[in-house]
Protein backbone atom coordinates (compact mmCIF):
# COMPACT_ATOMS: atom_id res chain seq x y z
CA UNK A 1 0.00 0.00 0.00
CA UNK A 2 1.33 3.44 -0.93
CA UNK A 3 0.53 6.64 0.94
CA UNK A 4 -0.24 8.81 -2.09
CA UNK A 5 -3.89 9.24 -1.10
CA UNK A 6 -3.32 9.26 2.66
CA UNK A 7 -5.72 11.60 4.40
CA UNK A 8 -8.54 11.07 1.92
CA UNK A 9 -11.80 9.55 3.12
CA UNK A 10 -13.80 7.37 0.75
CA UNK A 11 -17.31 6.21 1.64
CA UNK A 12 -18.67 3.48 -0.58
CA UNK A 13 -22.09 1.84 -0.63
CA UNK A 14 -20.93 -1.06 -2.74
CA UNK A 15 -21.50 -4.62 -3.72
CA UNK A 16 -20.30 -7.19 -6.24
CA UNK A 17 -17.20 -6.26 -8.31
CA UNK A 18 -17.10 -2.92 -10.16
CA UNK A 19 -17.40 -0.46 -7.26
CA UNK A 20 -15.31 -2.64 -4.89
CA UNK A 21 -12.60 -2.71 -7.58
CA UNK A 22 -12.52 1.10 -7.61
CA UNK A 23 -12.50 1.50 -3.84
CA UNK A 24 -9.90 -1.26 -3.40
CA UNK A 25 -7.48 0.63 -5.64
CA UNK A 26 -8.11 3.83 -3.70
CA UNK A 27 -7.43 1.93 -0.47
CA UNK A 28 -4.21 0.51 -1.88
CA UNK A 29 -3.12 4.08 -2.70
CA UNK A 30 -3.51 5.04 0.96
CA UNK A 31 -7.08 6.36 1.20
CA UNK A 32 -9.26 5.42 4.13
CA UNK A 33 -12.14 3.44 2.65
CA UNK A 34 -15.31 2.79 4.64
CA UNK A 35 -17.34 0.04 3.00
CA UNK A 36 -21.03 0.38 3.82
CA UNK A 37 -22.71 -3.02 3.77
CA UNK A 38 -26.30 -4.04 4.28
CA UNK A 39 -26.83 -6.08 7.48
CA UNK A 40 -26.53 -9.35 5.55
CA UNK A 41 -23.36 -8.10 3.85
CA UNK A 42 -22.10 -7.57 0.33
CA UNK A 43 -23.47 -10.55 -1.60
CA UNK A 44 -20.00 -11.07 -3.09
CA UNK A 45 -19.03 -12.47 0.32
CA UNK A 46 -21.00 -15.56 -0.67
CA UNK A 47 -20.00 -16.02 -4.30
CA UNK A 48 -17.99 -18.99 -3.07
CA UNK A 49 -16.22 -20.13 0.10
CA UNK A 50 -13.08 -21.51 -1.50
CA UNK A 51 -10.38 -19.33 0.13
CA UNK A 52 -10.43 -21.23 3.42
CA UNK A 53 -14.01 -20.11 3.94
CA UNK A 54 -13.82 -16.72 2.24
CA UNK A 55 -15.00 -15.72 -1.23
CA UNK A 56 -12.24 -15.38 -3.84
CA UNK A 57 -13.75 -12.22 -5.32
CA UNK A 58 -14.27 -10.67 -1.90
CA UNK A 59 -10.71 -11.34 -0.76
CA UNK A 60 -9.34 -9.87 -3.98
CA UNK A 61 -11.38 -6.66 -3.92
CA UNK A 62 -11.81 -5.69 -0.28
CA UNK A 63 -8.39 -5.66 1.33
CA UNK A 64 -7.56 -2.59 3.34
CA UNK A 65 -11.15 -1.43 3.91
CA UNK A 66 -13.29 -0.88 7.00
CA UNK A 67 -16.69 -2.59 7.07
CA UNK A 68 -19.73 -0.99 8.66
CA UNK A 69 -23.20 -2.54 8.55
CA UNK A 70 -26.01 -0.04 8.12
CA UNK A 71 -29.66 -0.65 7.33
CA UNK A 72 -30.28 2.48 5.30
CA UNK A 73 -34.02 2.05 5.61
CA UNK A 74 -33.59 3.27 9.20
CA UNK A 75 -33.34 6.98 9.98
CA UNK A 76 -30.45 6.58 12.45
CA UNK A 77 -28.39 4.67 9.89
CA UNK A 78 -28.98 7.41 7.34
CA UNK A 79 -27.83 10.03 9.87
CA UNK A 80 -24.59 8.11 10.35
CA UNK A 81 -24.08 7.85 6.59
CA UNK A 82 -24.80 11.57 6.22
CA UNK A 83 -22.20 12.35 8.84
CA UNK A 84 -19.64 10.25 6.99
CA UNK A 85 -20.44 11.86 3.65
CA UNK A 86 -20.07 15.34 5.15
CA UNK A 87 -16.41 14.50 5.89
CA UNK A 88 -15.73 12.42 2.80
CA UNK A 89 -13.65 13.27 -0.24
CA UNK A 90 -15.20 10.58 -2.45
CA UNK A 91 -18.63 8.96 -2.26
CA UNK A 92 -19.18 5.81 -4.36
CA UNK A 93 -22.33 3.82 -4.96
CA UNK A 94 -23.42 1.02 -7.28
CA UNK A 95 -26.91 0.30 -5.99
CA UNK A 96 -29.75 -0.60 -8.35
CA UNK A 97 -30.85 2.24 -10.67
CA UNK A 98 -32.63 4.97 -8.71
CA UNK A 99 -32.02 3.41 -5.28
CA UNK A 100 -29.53 5.98 -4.01
CA UNK A 101 -31.86 8.82 -5.03
CA UNK A 102 -34.75 7.24 -3.14
CA UNK A 103 -32.56 7.01 -0.05
CA UNK A 104 -31.95 10.77 -0.25
CA UNK A 105 -28.35 10.68 -1.54
CA UNK A 106 -28.73 11.84 -5.12
CA UNK A 107 -25.27 12.91 -6.34
CA UNK A 108 -26.47 16.35 -7.46
CA UNK A 109 -27.92 17.02 -4.01
CA UNK A 110 -24.78 15.84 -2.25
CA UNK A 111 -22.50 17.99 -4.39
CA UNK A 112 -24.69 21.05 -3.90
CA UNK A 113 -24.23 20.66 -0.16
CA UNK A 114 -20.59 19.55 -0.32
CA UNK A 115 -18.94 21.26 -3.31
CA UNK A 116 -15.57 19.53 -2.79
CA UNK A 117 -17.14 16.07 -2.80
CA UNK A 118 -16.45 13.71 -5.71
CA UNK A 119 -19.45 11.48 -6.27
CA UNK A 120 -19.26 8.26 -8.27
CA UNK A 121 -22.17 6.23 -9.60
CA UNK A 122 -21.51 2.89 -11.28
CA UNK A 123 -24.41 1.36 -13.15
CA UNK A 124 -25.17 -1.08 -15.90
CA UNK A 125 -26.04 1.34 -18.68
CA UNK A 126 -25.45 4.89 -17.45
CA UNK A 127 -27.63 7.80 -16.42
CA UNK A 128 -29.43 8.35 -19.71
CA UNK A 129 -30.81 6.41 -22.64
CA UNK A 130 -33.58 3.81 -22.86
CA UNK A 131 -31.63 1.20 -20.84
CA UNK A 132 -30.77 3.48 -17.90
CA UNK A 133 -33.19 1.80 -15.48
CA UNK A 134 -32.17 -1.78 -16.24
CA UNK A 135 -30.28 -3.94 -13.79
CA UNK A 136 -27.10 -5.35 -15.27
CA UNK A 137 -24.54 -7.98 -14.36
CA UNK A 138 -21.26 -8.84 -16.02
CA UNK A 139 -22.32 -11.69 -18.29
CA UNK A 140 -25.45 -9.85 -19.36
CA UNK A 141 -23.31 -6.94 -20.54
CA UNK A 142 -20.83 -9.26 -22.24
CA UNK A 143 -23.78 -10.34 -24.36
CA UNK A 144 -25.41 -6.91 -24.81
CA UNK A 145 -22.17 -5.18 -25.79
CA UNK A 146 -21.41 -7.61 -28.62
CA UNK A 147 -18.36 -9.03 -26.85
CA UNK A 148 -19.91 -12.50 -26.80
CA UNK A 149 -20.40 -12.43 -30.56
CA UNK A 150 -16.64 -12.23 -31.15
CA UNK A 151 -15.58 -14.50 -28.27
CA UNK A 152 -15.47 -18.27 -28.53
CA UNK A 153 -15.05 -20.70 -31.40
CA UNK A 154 -16.79 -21.09 -34.77
CA UNK A 155 -19.06 -23.60 -33.06
CA UNK A 156 -20.35 -21.20 -30.44
CA UNK A 157 -19.97 -18.13 -28.26
CA UNK A 158 -18.23 -18.17 -24.89
CA UNK A 159 -18.07 -16.07 -21.77
CA UNK A 160 -14.77 -14.32 -21.09
CA UNK A 161 -13.37 -16.28 -18.16
CA UNK A 162 -13.25 -13.36 -15.72
CA UNK A 163 -15.75 -10.57 -15.00
CA UNK A 164 -14.34 -8.35 -17.71
CA UNK A 165 -17.21 -5.83 -17.84
CA UNK A 166 -17.13 -5.28 -14.08
CA UNK A 167 -13.36 -4.95 -14.11
CA UNK A 168 -13.41 -2.58 -17.08
CA UNK A 169 -15.92 -0.38 -15.23
CA UNK A 170 -13.83 -0.43 -12.05
CA UNK A 171 -10.68 0.50 -13.95
CA UNK A 172 -12.49 3.27 -15.84
CA UNK A 173 -13.92 4.64 -12.60
CA UNK A 174 -10.52 4.57 -10.90
CA UNK A 175 -8.85 6.67 -13.59
CA UNK A 176 -11.80 9.08 -13.61
CA UNK A 177 -11.61 9.53 -9.82
CA UNK A 178 -7.87 10.19 -9.95
CA UNK A 179 -8.51 12.83 -12.65
CA UNK A 180 -11.24 14.36 -10.48
CA UNK A 181 -8.89 14.52 -7.50
CA UNK A 182 -6.23 16.27 -9.60
CA UNK A 183 -8.83 18.73 -10.90
CA UNK A 184 -10.13 19.38 -7.38
CA UNK A 185 -6.60 20.19 -6.28
CA UNK A 186 -6.54 22.93 -8.92
CA UNK A 187 -10.09 24.26 -8.66
CA UNK A 188 -11.24 23.30 -5.17
CA UNK A 189 -14.37 21.75 -6.65
CA UNK A 190 -15.47 18.14 -6.87
CA UNK A 191 -17.40 16.58 -9.73
CA UNK A 192 -19.77 13.74 -10.46
CA UNK A 193 -18.33 10.68 -12.18
CA UNK A 194 -20.76 8.37 -13.94
CA UNK A 195 -19.44 5.02 -15.17
CA UNK A 196 -21.38 2.15 -16.68
CA UNK A 197 -20.43 -1.44 -17.40
CA UNK A 198 -21.83 -1.12 -20.91
CA UNK A 199 -19.94 2.01 -21.92
CA UNK A 200 -16.70 0.88 -20.28
CA UNK A 201 -16.78 -2.33 -22.30
CA UNK A 202 -18.01 -0.82 -25.56
CA UNK A 203 -15.03 1.53 -25.44
CA UNK A 204 -12.89 -1.62 -25.51
CA UNK A 205 -15.00 -2.84 -28.45
CA UNK A 206 -13.98 0.05 -30.70
CA UNK A 207 -11.72 -1.98 -33.00
CA UNK A 208 -14.40 -4.51 -34.07
CA UNK A 209 -16.96 -1.67 -34.11
CA UNK A 210 -14.87 0.50 -36.42
CA UNK A 211 -13.99 -2.44 -38.64
CA UNK A 212 -17.69 -3.20 -39.04
CA UNK A 213 -19.05 0.35 -39.41
CA UNK A 214 -16.38 1.59 -41.80
CA UNK A 215 -15.22 -1.61 -43.47
CA UNK A 216 -18.23 -3.90 -43.30
CA UNK A 217 -16.09 -6.57 -41.66
CA UNK A 218 -17.57 -8.80 -38.96
CA UNK A 219 -14.95 -10.49 -36.81
CA UNK A 220 -15.34 -14.24 -36.76
CA UNK A 221 -14.92 -16.27 -33.60
CA UNK A 222 -11.56 -17.97 -33.96
CA UNK A 223 -10.96 -19.51 -30.56
CA UNK A 224 -7.25 -19.20 -29.85
CA UNK A 225 -6.38 -17.93 -33.32
CA UNK A 226 -6.01 -14.29 -34.28
CA UNK A 227 -8.67 -13.32 -36.84
CA UNK A 228 -6.45 -11.14 -39.04
CA UNK A 229 -2.86 -12.34 -38.49
CA UNK A 230 -1.34 -15.72 -39.38
CA UNK A 231 0.33 -17.65 -38.01
CA UNK A 232 -0.92 -16.34 -34.68
CA UNK A 233 -2.65 -18.96 -32.58
CA UNK A 234 -2.38 -22.05 -30.41
CA UNK A 235 -0.76 -25.26 -31.65
CA UNK A 236 -0.24 -28.53 -29.81
CA UNK A 237 3.00 -30.44 -29.50
CA UNK A 238 3.33 -34.21 -29.52
CA UNK A 239 2.51 -34.27 -25.79
CA UNK A 240 -0.84 -32.53 -26.37
CA UNK A 241 0.23 -29.36 -24.58
CA UNK A 242 -0.34 -26.15 -26.51
CA UNK A 243 1.81 -23.14 -27.22
CA UNK A 244 0.47 -19.92 -28.71
CA UNK A 245 2.87 -17.94 -30.86
CA UNK A 246 2.72 -14.85 -33.04
CA UNK A 247 4.46 -13.89 -36.27
CA UNK A 248 4.13 -10.13 -36.71
CA UNK A 249 6.13 -9.30 -39.85
CA UNK A 250 7.87 -10.83 -42.85
CA UNK A 251 11.27 -10.94 -41.20
CA UNK A 252 9.82 -13.01 -38.35
CA UNK A 253 7.95 -15.16 -40.87
CA UNK A 254 11.18 -16.08 -42.67
CA UNK A 255 12.92 -16.74 -39.37
CA UNK A 256 10.04 -18.92 -38.16
CA UNK A 257 10.08 -21.03 -41.31
CA UNK A 258 13.85 -21.50 -41.19
CA UNK A 259 14.55 -21.90 -37.46
CA UNK A 260 11.30 -23.34 -36.07
CA UNK A 261 9.82 -25.34 -38.94
CA UNK A 262 13.18 -26.19 -40.48
CA UNK A 263 11.61 -25.45 -43.87
CA UNK A 264 12.93 -22.10 -45.15
CA UNK A 265 11.32 -22.65 -48.55
CA UNK A 266 7.83 -22.23 -47.03
CA UNK A 267 8.51 -18.52 -46.49
CA UNK A 268 8.62 -17.97 -50.26
CA UNK A 269 5.58 -20.12 -51.08
CA UNK A 270 3.24 -17.85 -53.07
CA UNK A 271 0.36 -18.95 -50.84
CA UNK A 272 2.12 -17.53 -47.78
CA UNK A 273 4.33 -14.62 -48.91
CA UNK A 274 2.34 -11.95 -47.10
CA UNK A 275 0.06 -11.86 -44.09
CA UNK A 276 -3.12 -11.44 -46.14
CA UNK A 277 -2.27 -14.55 -48.14
CA UNK A 278 -1.42 -16.50 -45.00
CA UNK A 279 -4.78 -15.62 -43.49
CA UNK A 280 -6.59 -16.61 -46.70
CA UNK A 281 -4.71 -19.93 -46.78
CA UNK A 282 -4.71 -20.53 -43.04
CA UNK A 283 -5.84 -24.18 -43.33
CA UNK A 284 -2.95 -25.10 -45.61
CA UNK A 285 -0.50 -23.20 -43.44
CA UNK A 286 -1.77 -24.88 -40.27
CA UNK A 287 -1.32 -28.29 -41.87
CA UNK A 288 2.36 -27.54 -42.48
CA UNK A 289 2.86 -26.30 -38.93
CA UNK A 290 1.03 -29.26 -37.38
CA UNK A 291 3.13 -31.71 -39.40
CA UNK A 292 6.27 -30.33 -37.77
CA UNK A 293 4.88 -29.74 -34.29
CA UNK A 294 3.46 -33.23 -33.92
CA UNK A 295 7.06 -34.49 -33.89
CA UNK A 296 8.07 -32.17 -31.04
CA UNK A 297 7.03 -31.76 -27.42
CA UNK A 298 5.81 -28.36 -26.33
CA UNK A 299 9.08 -27.68 -24.50
CA UNK A 300 11.01 -28.47 -27.67
CA UNK A 301 8.78 -26.11 -29.67
CA UNK A 302 9.31 -23.40 -27.06
CA UNK A 303 13.07 -23.77 -27.27
CA UNK A 304 12.94 -23.33 -31.05
CA UNK A 305 10.66 -20.29 -30.77
CA UNK A 306 12.95 -18.70 -28.20
CA UNK A 307 16.02 -19.33 -30.35
CA UNK A 308 14.24 -17.75 -33.32
CA UNK A 309 13.05 -14.82 -31.15
CA UNK A 310 9.43 -15.47 -32.07
CA UNK A 311 7.00 -14.30 -29.38
CA UNK A 312 5.08 -17.11 -27.69
CA UNK A 313 3.05 -17.99 -24.64
CA UNK A 314 2.32 -21.39 -23.21
CA UNK A 315 -1.40 -22.15 -22.92
CA UNK A 316 -1.37 -22.47 -19.15
CA UNK A 317 -3.78 -24.33 -16.93
CA UNK A 318 -4.62 -23.02 -13.48
CA UNK A 319 -2.09 -25.54 -12.16
CA UNK A 320 0.51 -23.97 -14.45
CA UNK A 321 -0.39 -20.47 -13.30
CA UNK A 322 -0.22 -21.46 -9.63
CA UNK A 323 3.45 -22.38 -10.04
CA UNK A 324 4.40 -19.92 -12.78
CA UNK A 325 7.99 -18.72 -12.33
CA UNK A 326 7.08 -15.14 -13.30
CA UNK A 327 4.46 -14.69 -10.56
CA UNK A 328 4.71 -11.97 -7.93
CA UNK A 329 2.80 -12.48 -4.67
CA UNK A 330 1.42 -10.43 -1.81
CA UNK A 331 0.09 -11.72 1.50
CA UNK A 332 -3.22 -10.39 2.81
CA UNK A 333 -4.84 -11.03 6.17
CA UNK A 334 -8.44 -12.25 6.13
CA UNK A 335 -10.87 -13.10 8.93
CA UNK A 336 -9.97 -16.77 8.52
CA UNK A 337 -6.22 -16.43 8.09
CA UNK A 338 -3.53 -15.10 5.75
CA UNK A 339 -3.90 -15.52 2.00
CA UNK A 340 -1.08 -15.40 -0.54
CA UNK A 341 -2.40 -13.94 -3.75
CA UNK A 342 -1.12 -12.69 -7.06
CA UNK A 343 0.22 -9.15 -6.81
CA UNK A 344 -1.17 -6.14 -8.67
CA UNK A 345 0.38 -5.36 -12.02
CA UNK A 346 2.18 -2.12 -11.16
CA UNK A 347 5.30 -1.66 -9.07
CA UNK A 348 6.18 1.65 -7.44
CA UNK A 349 9.94 2.11 -7.33
CA UNK A 350 10.30 -1.63 -7.65
CA UNK A 351 7.92 -2.53 -4.81
CA UNK A 352 4.46 -4.06 -4.92
CA UNK A 353 3.48 -2.44 -1.63
CA UNK A 354 1.72 -3.89 1.37
CA UNK A 355 -2.01 -4.36 1.72
CA UNK A 356 -4.45 -3.99 4.55
CA UNK A 357 -6.59 -6.84 5.84
CA UNK A 358 -9.90 -8.00 4.40
CA UNK A 359 -12.59 -6.99 6.92
CA UNK A 360 -15.08 -9.30 8.53
CA UNK A 361 -18.70 -8.31 8.03
CA UNK A 362 -19.39 -5.29 10.23
CA UNK A 363 -15.97 -5.50 11.85
CA UNK A 364 -15.73 -1.74 12.25
CA UNK A 365 -19.39 -0.94 12.87
CA UNK A 366 -19.09 0.03 16.53
CA UNK A 367 -15.98 2.15 16.02
CA UNK A 368 -17.53 3.96 13.06
CA UNK A 369 -20.81 4.53 14.90
CA UNK A 370 -18.82 6.05 17.74
CA UNK A 371 -16.91 8.27 15.30
CA UNK A 372 -19.73 9.32 13.01
CA UNK A 373 -22.88 8.58 15.00
CA UNK A 374 -23.84 12.20 15.41
CA UNK A 375 -26.58 14.09 13.60
CA UNK A 376 -25.51 15.00 10.10
CA UNK A 377 -27.04 16.40 6.96
CA UNK A 378 -26.44 14.80 3.59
Amino acid sequence: MTSDLEGLLVVSIEQAVAAPYLSSRLAEAGARVIKVERPEGDFARNYDHLVHGESAYFVWLNRGKESVCLDLREEEARRVLSSMIAKADVFIQNLAPGAVDRLGYAPATLRERHPRLITVSISGYGDEGPFRDLKAYDLLVQAESGLSSITGTPEGMARVGVSVCDIAAGMTAYQAVLEALIARGRTGKGRHVSVSLFHSLTDWMNVPYLQFVYGGKVLERNGLAHPTIAPYGAYAGSDGRQVLFSVQNEREWAQFCAAVLGRPEVAADPRFDGNTKRVANRAALDAIIHAVFETLTRDEIVRRLEAARVAYGRVSTMEDLASHPQNRYVEVATPSGPVRMLAPGALADGAAGTFGPVPALGQHTQAILAEFGTPGSA
